[in-house]
């Protein structure tokens, strides 16, 4: 839903955009107000793009951490039922079956411990790509104002 609603926005701002660009070529009267008008008019394109790849990658990130908190949620609840049900039949079970269910203690703990460090690591990757995406956006960032001045 965000996501339509914000591409409808955007498709609605990339409509208002191509209108005062019409006007304002049509509005040129020299070959040197053109260039300049082609150089502002190249600038608010890029400004535009940079803008909403920002803008959906902000989206993209903020549903991948609600996905990886539901699906941490979803674990632990599981982990949590699991470790009962050992517990409660471990109580009902007939005596020297105690090495059988501290076998299956066993296993719950290092299937625990297993996704603590997939999640470690997850969270460890998302944090460098959006390192490199933000130090890519500055980078273009700078390269278009660097493009304004020497227009």
């Amino acid at each position: 839903e965000k996501l339509v609603k914000f591409n409808l926005g955007a498709t609605k701002a990339a409509f208002a955009q191509s209108v005062e660009s019409a006007q304002a070529v049509a509005a040129v009267k020299d070959v040197q107000d053109l260039v300049a008008l082609r150089t502002k008019m190249a600038e608010a394109q890029m400004q535009t793009a940079m803008g909403y790849s920002r803008h959906l990658y902000e989206m993209a990130t903020e549903a991948q951490a609600q996905y990886s908190a539901l699906a941490e949620e979803a674990f632990a609840v599981y982990t949590k039922g699991v470790a009962g049900w050992v517990d409660q039949a471990s109580k009902a079970a007939p005596a020297g079956s105690d090495s059988a269910f501290n076998a299956f203690r066993s296993t719950i703990a290092a299937t625990t411990a297993a996704f603590d460090q997939f999640q470690k690591a997850s969270k460890q990757v998302v944090s460098i790509a959006d390192a490199n995406v933000r130090a890519a956006a500055a980078t273009a960032t700078k390269a278009t104002a660097k493009g304004r001045k020497a227009a």
